[in-house]
């Protein structure tokens, strides 16, 4: 597969392509998009960055565009993955008359319901607002015949496993799905086959190794010094800088800090509504700011060409949102640098990092360590072995044996008439 033209697709959908400029199918999408119009399902995984999305919109817009009946159902992890899906969709769909719609937490739920019922072909949304719709009913799973889960390993982490089970027992038993997934683990496998038909399995690149066209580099730093360090960070790099902290409190301090030295920032939270995170990534994508402060929610979902650098100010907790974090940057073929502050507190986090990149990856410092060999012990005479601690043992009971039985010496004090007083009885 060359080209977009050999797949025989809808002319609309051609169209659409040529606007948005798509030529060359990526790995993934060489892939995954011939299978995907034969009708088949497919159990995938590929890296951040690699064009999933349109792996799994281009064949599900031309299925939605050649036939009139069907809907199609897309259901990612967060928000912002959702609204970057479903503008990727209107990018695919173009001048076809496919009505839409977005159902994710935070957003009015009065909106939602109108959009519902007009009755959309396609719906993209997160579990738990989509099971919302369900338990109201205003949302008709029977007509479903083309399903996608997009990073499944996420939703799962996140717990939305009995979401899932419900959406999956909702749709019809006809239908065909797309699942991908970063990781592979037995859960998912278990979930592919009570669910998937017969699944195609495809895989482009590895998925625990970032892009090639990352460039990584790495600065130890002290706890004390990693904003002073920041600062002459960014001040030697160019083009827009997306910073990963720990916790949203420290994104908004971040913030505050980085326009009081007269830099252009903003944060993006899990605490922030909806309305809001779509203000400021729509002002980051149009450069009305340099450089964004967020937490791991920005680390999937985030799809903007224009980011040239990622700074790990804060380490992640998890091994692999290392991957994703840092796969914000040199997407659809670009090239991109990515940053790690590493002090001396984060050398765990560190290390299991570069052991999910590098399985063969050895600490040379906790081998070093190890090979430290231990000093013989001795005890106050010098001696050593096993023997000092007999001697010392039979040194005490011969002292012990030498000791006096116990008298009292005022006898008075003790007794009242041959016997014990009482205050000293009950003492």
């Amino acid at each position: 597969m060359e080209n977009f033209l050999s797949l025989n697709l809808e002319p609309t959908l051609i169209e659409s392509l040529a606007k948005i400029n798509f030529k060359t199918p990526t790995p993934i999408q060489a892939k995954a998009i011939p299978i995907a119009l034969s009708g088949k399902d497919i159990l995938g995984t590929a890296q951040t960055g690699t064009g999933k999305t349109a792996a799994f919109g281009i064949p599900l817009i031309n299925f939605l565009l050649k036939t009139n009946k069907g809907t199609a159902l897309i259901i990612t992890p967060t928000r912002e993955l959702a609204s970057q899906v479903m503008q990727t969709m209107n990018n695919l769909i173009g001048r076809g008359n496919i009505r839409s719609s977005l159902l994710i937490g935070g957003s009015p739920m009065q909106k939602q319901l109108k959009q519902m019922r007009r009755n959309p072909r396609l719906i993209v949304g997160t579990p738990g607002r989509i099971n919302d719709h369900l338990k109201r009913k205003t949302l008709n799973l029977r007509n479903t015949s083309f399903l996608v889960l997009d990073e499944v390993d996420r939703m799962l982490d996140m717990g939305f496993t009995p979401q899932i089970n419900q959406v999956l027992e909702t749709v019809p038993r006809n239908h065909q799905t797309l699942l991908f997934s970063a990781t592979l683990p037995g859960n998912i496998l278990r979930l592919a086959e009570t669910y998937l038909n017969n699944p195609e399995r495809i895989s482009a690149g590895s998925t625990s190794m970032p892009i090639d066209k990352i460039k990584q580099e790495v600065l130890k730093v002290k706890s004390g010094d990693k904003y002073n360090q920041l600062i002459k960070e960014i001040y030697v790099r160019q083009g827009s800088i997306l910073i990963f902290v720990k916790t949203r409190r420290n994104a908004e301090k971040m913030v505050k800090r980085l326009k009081y030295d007269d830099h252009d920032a903003d944060a993006i939270h899990g605490n922030l509504r909806q309305n809001k995170r779509d203000r400021v990534i729509k002002a980051f994508r149009n450069n009305h700011f340099r450089i964004l402060v967020g937490t791991d929610v920005a680390s999937r979902g985030l799809d903007i060409p224009a980011i040239k650098h990622v700074i790990n100010f804060d380490l992640p907790q998890v091994p692999e949102d290392f991957i994703h974090r840092i796969g914000r940057t040199a997407r659809a073929g670009s090239e991109g640098s990515a940053l790690s502050f590493v002090g001396d507190e984060d050398r765990g986090k560190w290390n299991a990092i570069q052991r999910l990149i590098d399985p063969n990856f050895i600490d040379e410092g906790r081998e070093r360590r190890g090979r430290k060999k231990r000093g013989r012990s001795f005890d106050r005479r010098g001696r050593r072995g096993n023997k000092r601690f007999d001697q010392r043992d039979d040194n005490k009971d011969r002292k012990f044996k030498k000791k006096k039985s116990f008298k009292f010496k005022d006898k008075k004090s003790f007794k009242k008439k041959g016997k014990f007083s009482k205050r000293r009885r009950d003492f």
